[in-house]
């Protein structure tokens, strides 16, 4: 099993994208948002807020399975126009407006977990698999 994830703001054409992780550069932690990657993308944003964050995954069953199962989940939202919240990593710090319940920062762990991009992937995944095992 194997999976990716990104952060696509509409305002920067889909950026990050797949290079969520250093799109603000390389330098400094990953997990705490500080190589620059919350400030680079809230700096390079206007009035269009509108974003959402991608999750794939994948599962082949085998070295042989020529089906593998598929499953992406999406999480939209807005991005805040300055960072906030105590817990969380990566972008959460500046995503996402609006109610409290729905910010990755904000979000206790099951609920961020059941509600997300990974979240919804995972439950599509889990789903395609029982599929397929009763074919």
């Amino acid at each position: 099993m194997a999976d990716d994830s990104g952060l696509s703001v509409d305002a920067l054409g889909g950026a990050p994208g797949v290079h969520s992780a250093y799109y603000g550069g390389r330098e400094g932690d990953r997990e705490e948002g500080t190589g620059g990657t919350t400030a680079s993308c809230l700096a390079n944003l206007s009035d269009s807020r509108s974003a959402h964050y991608v999750c794939v995954m994948v599962l082949v069953k085998n070295a042989e399975d020529r089906n593998p199962l598929v499953a992406e989940g999406l999480w939209h939202g807005e991005i805040a126009r300055a960072p906030r919240g105590a817990n969380g990593f990566g972008y959460d710090p500046c995503s996402w407006s609006g109610s409290s319940a729905r910010r990755p920062r904000s979000s206790i762990p099951f609920t961020k977990n059941r509600i997300s991009h990974r979240g919804i992937a995972l439950q599509k995944l889990v789903a395609l698999l029982n599929e397929s095992r009763r074919r």
